[in-house]
């Protein structure tokens, strides 16, 4: 093979993930002049701080759907499992300092039990993740509907630190979502778990007859991805003061999770993404919610800029694939 044939051979591999920078920087740029000409500062301090405080209870549910997507699967009980871990938490603390440990622990092993149970109805019963997901959501909702009418319990004074106090000009609970987003990473790029969880999510037959137990990767996955809810109840909580049992669906965390995964460049399919793009898809989001908060812009609109802006998203990134896919294929013929 001639040295002009390699080199078109070895084409770069797209990074679907480096695309949601740049449309940060457009959306700070031009969300950051419409509200300077509406009389307000999307940068000022108090903005700033709001803005990473929105986008932190996003950001450690999205951390999770991402591991879920990279592997193939996705999760849709994450809204139902915030609701219900933010009521665990304020019920068990029940305003004193000494249970917050254990409500902590609580919350923890509540939403372990519930990703286990997603990864079982997977894995074992061969259910569609789309199907099962959805069920134990429902279930968790039918719940929650029958056993509250309005919040419940409350946490301690000490807990809401986690929800408002800051580092600096850097809120407390953006540092968690960065250590959750860091970890996660981590495991992504340098453990045998995260390996075979990219592996199973490319292609689930070939990592299978390659020695990856897919099964137990699915499972631990749908673990984690339950305790990133479990941990952004544990914010909302705090932030809160007390449980709510609407607060993960009205906050519309399952479906917004996966946008900001999308966003991010995680392809839907698994196998192809990372958490850095998601990193970025929450803060897209956040700014726009900031700028439109700020301009008083009719929900509505807002919903359908937020579609717009995902779907745009979706075709640039397919469009990117399918001409790397085809330049691949000129290069081999």
């Amino acid at each position: 093979m001639s040295k002009d044939m390699v080199r078109r051979l070895r084409l770069p591999q797209l990074d679907a993930t480096n695309g949601v920078w740049p449309a940060l920087a457009v959306a700070l740029i031009v969300g950051g002049t419409l509200v300077a000409l509406d009389g307000g500062s999307l940068f000022s301090e108090s903005s700033m701080i709001s803005l990473l405080q929105r986008a932190a209870g996003l950001g450690i549910v999205a951390v999770g759907q991402t591991i879920a997507i990279l592997a193939g699967s996705l999760d849709l009980s994450v809204a139902y499992v915030i609701s219900l871990t933010s009521l665990v938490a304020a019920e068990t603390m029940a305003g004193s300092d000494g249970m917050v440990l254990p409500a902590i622990l609580a919350v923890l092993a509540v939403s372990a039990a519930i990703g286990l149970l997603n990864g079982l109805l997977i894995t074992k019963l061969r259910i569609n993740a789309f199907i099962a997901t959805l069920g134990v959501g429902l279930l968790i909702k039918g719940y929650l509907e029958q056993g509250y009418a309005g919040p419940a319990g409350s946490v301690p004074t000490s807990f809401q630190h986690l929800g408002y106090d800051r580092v600096g000009p850097i809120p407390l609970s953006f540092l968690l979502f960065a250590a959750v987003a860091a970890a996660v990473w981590f495991t992504l790029r340098s453990t045998r778990y995260g390996h075979h969880l990219i592996a199973t999510g490319g292609d689930l037959d070939v990592a299978r007859l390659s020695g990856v137990r897919t099964e137990r990767v699915l499972i631990r996955t749908h673990v984690i991805c339950s305790l990133c809810a479990g941990i952004a109840g544990l914010y909302l909580a705090s932030r809160l003061g007390a449980g709510a049992p609407r607060v993960g669906a009205e906050g519309g965390y399952d479906l917004e999770s996966i946008a900001a995964v999308v966003l991010g460049g995680t392809v839907l399919a698994g196998g192809r993404g990372g958490v850095t793009g998601t990193v970025g898809g929450v803060l897209l989001l956040a700014v726009i919610d900031g700028v439109f908060n700020q301009l008083e812009v009719d929900s509505f609109f807002k919903q359908m800029v937020r579609g717009v802006v995902i779907v745009a998203a979706v075709a640039v990134y397919a469009l990117r694939l399918r001409r790397t896919s085809d330049r691949r294929k000129a290069a081999v013929a």
